[in-house]
């Protein structure tokens, strides 16, 4: 048996998240039966993933490895088991890796993109792959309480209910706002994020950004540990698993897609 690890984008609008349910009507019940096809075995190939993503959410990077006795070349691992997948999902690249290589455990942080479209009339060519707001938005005082969450915190006010965790201690590296256009981009990168942890945050940023909370709020949320103090859970729809960082002993070259998912076609 070797290792082989994947590199894949989605678009989540169609799938009801990575993890597998019996409906079968997820990402990773998908990728593992076009697995198994392009292996020739009656069944299924296990993953594991970097990231589990929720229903609607996208995916420019996800990193999942597979052990297996096939021995291709890594062309013909894209581009067969691609031939066995749905439009909306595609193998990026292939890369054999050491046994040690562990998709999930290994990896050091996960960086997600929000997509958050401004205007008065909503987008139909961004609909489930952009997030909306028609009111004003101070992106200033958004800035200003993004701060606030940068470094090692306990998330418990960002975390759903349903998170199955072990615990809510998160460091957050980076959180920025940059905006291009009528869009926002939101670029959050931890070590690790709890369950609907960035469509919390953003929730909280867009209730100051709407001037509905002050800079000082975001601050009071984060110290109650308490999620029923903090805003609403916000839409996935602009929300994108980016970038995978590894360490460099496992020479994975290919775990960002954020260049590709900002290109400056989509922003010019």
């Amino acid at each position: 048996m070797s290792r082989m690890a994947l590199g894949l984008a989605y678009d989540g609008s169609s799938w009801q998240g990575w993890q597998t349910q019996p409906h079968r009507q997820t990402v990773q019940d998908t990728l593992e039966a076009a697995l198994g096809r392009f292996a020739g075995i009656d069944g299924r190939v296990p993953t594991i993933c970097a990231g589990r993503t929720d229903t609607g959410v996208h995916a420019a990077m996800q990193v999942v490895h597979v052990d297996t006795p096939l021995v291709r070349r890594t062309e013909s691992w894209v581009r067969g088991v691609n031939a066995f997948l749905p439009p909306s999902i595609a193998i990026q690249w292939a890369q054999p890796v050491s046994d040690d290589f562990h998709a999930r455990f290994a990896a050091r942080s996960r960086t997600y993109i929000y997509l958050l479209w401004r205007g008065r009339v909503r987008p139909p060519l961004w609909a489930g792959r952009a997030g909306w707001c028609f009111q004003p938005l101070d992106v200033d005082a958004m800035r200003q309480a993004a701060v606030t969450l940068l470094g090692e915190h306990d998330f418990s006010s960002f975390r759903s209910s349903q998170c199955q965790a072990r615990h809510p201690v998160r460091t957050m590296h980076r959180l920025d706002i940059q905006e291009r256009g009528p869009f926002l981009v939101f670029t959050l990168r931890a070590n690790a994020f709890l369950h609907h942890m960035v469509r919390n945050i953003m929730g909280a940023l867009l209730q100051i950004g709407q001037g509905r909370e002050s800079v000082a709020w975001m601050q009071n949320v984060l110290a109650a540990r308490d999620r029923r103090v903090a805003a609403p859970t916000f839409p996935p729809d602009g929300l994108y698993l980016s970038a995978i960082e590894y360490p460099a002993e496992f020479q994975l070259k290919e775990t960002d897609g954020g260049p590709q998912l900002l290109s400056p076609f989509i922003f010019a």
